[in-house]
C-alpha cells in the first residue's frame, strides 16, 4: 500500500532536509568556464562586475549597454582579468528599451561567435528613479517599466526563443531586487517592475523547462554602484531613512552573490540576510534554495517580517507633516 498520506510529517520533513544537504555537498556545481556569457548593463555596476568574475573563471563575454565609451572602458578592465589568450571578449552598444533593439543586441553577440546564440544570457540592465508618486508624470510610471521590466523581458524573450531554435541548454538570469519581494514609499515607479520580473521568472522556470534552459532570478538589496547615486538625486528622504539600516553590498558582493546563487542551481537568488528573509516568506511555488535553511528563515521570517513592517510604517506616520510642509512648499495643494 503506497499512500503518502499515512506517512508521518515529520518524516517528510527530514527527508527533505537530508536531500537538501545531499544536494548541498554532493551536486557538481555549474561552471561558466569555456562558455559563452552574454551581460546587459554591462559596462558598470553590477553587469561590469559579473563581467569580470565570469572572466576570470575562463568564460568568453560579451557586454552591452548605450554609451561606447563606458563600454570600451569596460573591456580594458575585462582584459586584466582574461586567463586564457582564445578567451574572447566583445562589446556591443545598443539600446534595449525595444524587442527589435534587444534582438538585434543578441543577435550581433551571437555573430561574433558563429551565429550561435550565448550559452548564457545575463540581463543587468535597468535603471530607478525614485520619487513620491505625487510629484510624477504619467511618462515617470511608464519609463519605470521600460527600465525595471521590458530592458530585461525583451532580451529573455529573443534568448528563449534563439537557445530552442538551437536545441540549446542554457541559462537565462534575470535580475530583480529585494523590493521586488515588498517595497515602501518613494518606489511606486520601480517595484511594480522588479514584481513583474519575478512573475516572468517564475513562469520561465515552468516552461522553459521543457527544452531544458533554466531560469534565475536575482534579488539584490541596496548595491553600491553609478545607479545607485543616480537613485539618490531624487529619492525622498524618509526612503533614505528607512534605507539607512541597509548595509548593502558593493557590486563586486553581490557579483559574487548572484554567480554563487547560479552554480548552485538555485532558482531565486539572495546574497544577504534581509533579502532571504523575504524570499521565505513570501516565496510562493517557487523552488526553495536549501530546504533546512529555509525551514530557519521562515521560522525567523515570522517574526522578523512583521517587527519591520511595523517599524517602517510607524516612520512614515512619523513623516505625515513634514511631508505636508513639503508638499505645501512644492505648490502641490495650489
Amino acid at each position: 500500500m503506497s499512500d503518502w498520506s499515512l506517512v508521518p510529517k515529520a518524516f517528510l520533513i527530514l527527508f527533505l532536509i537530508c536531500s537538501s544537504y545531499f544536494k548541498m555537498f554532493y551536486s557538481k556545481k555549474w561552471s561558466p568556464k569555456g562558455l559563452h556569457v552574454y551581460i546587459t548593463g554591462g559596462s558598470q555596476g553590477l553587469g561590469l562586475a559579473l563581467a569580470k568574475l565570469v572572466a576570470r573563471k575562463g568564460a568568453h563575454v560579451s557586454i552591452v549597454a548605450r554609451t561606447q565609451s563606458k563600454l570600451d572602458e569596460a573591456l580594458k578592465e575585462l582584459e586584466a582579468a582574461r586567463q586564457r589568450p582564445d578567451q574572447i571578449f566583445k562589446a556591443f552598444s545598443f539600446s534595449l528599451d525595444t524587442a527589435e533593439e534587444s534582438a538585434a543586441a543578441l543577435q550581433a553577440a551571437s555573430d561574433a561567435h558563429g551565429g550561435h546564440v550565448p550559452d548564457v544570457v545575463f540581463t543587468c540592465a535597468g535603471a530607478a528613479k525614485p520619487m513620491y508618486l505625487l510629484e510624477m508624470q504619467p511618462e515617470d510610471l511608464t519609463r519605470g517599466m521600460t527600465n525595471g521590466y521590458w530592458i530585461q523581458a525583451w532580451t529573455a524573450f529573443a534568448a528563449a526563443k534563439q537557445m530552442v531554435r538551437e536545441n540549446k541548454k542554457g541559462k537565462i538570469i534575470l535580475v530583480s531586487s529585494t523590493l521586488g519581494y515588498m517595497s515602501l514609499i518613494g518606489y511606486s515607479s520601480y517595484s511594480p517592475a522588479k514584481h513583474a520580473l519575478r512573475g516572468l521568472a517564475d513562469s520561465l522556470h515552468s516552461e522553459l523547462m521543457l527544452y531544458g534552459i533554466d531560469t534565475h532570478i536575482f534579488f539584490p538589496p541596496t548595491m553600491y554602484t553609478p545607479g545607485f547615486d543616480e537613485e539618490n538625486k531624487t529619492k525622498p528622504a524618509i526612503t533614505k531613512t528607512i534605507e539607512s539600516t541597509d548595509e548593502g553590498l558593493t557590486a563586486d558582493k553581490a557579483a559574487a552573490g548572484l554567480l554563487a546563487g547560479v552554480e548552485k542551481g538555485h532558482a531565486h537568488i539572495t546574497a544577504d540576510l534581509i533579502t532571504s528573509l523575504f524570499r521565505a516568506s513570501t516565496r510562493g511555488c517557487a523552488p526553495r534554495s536549501n530546504t533546512a535553511m529555509d525551514v530557519l528563515l521562515d521560522l525567523a521570517a515570522l517574526i522578523g517580517i512583521p517587527m519591520w513592517r511595523r517599524s517602517v510604517d510607524r516612520q512614515v506616520l512619523a513623516h505625515r507633516e513634514e511631508h505636508r510642509e513639503y508638499l505645501r512648499a512644492k505648490g502641490f495643494f495650489g
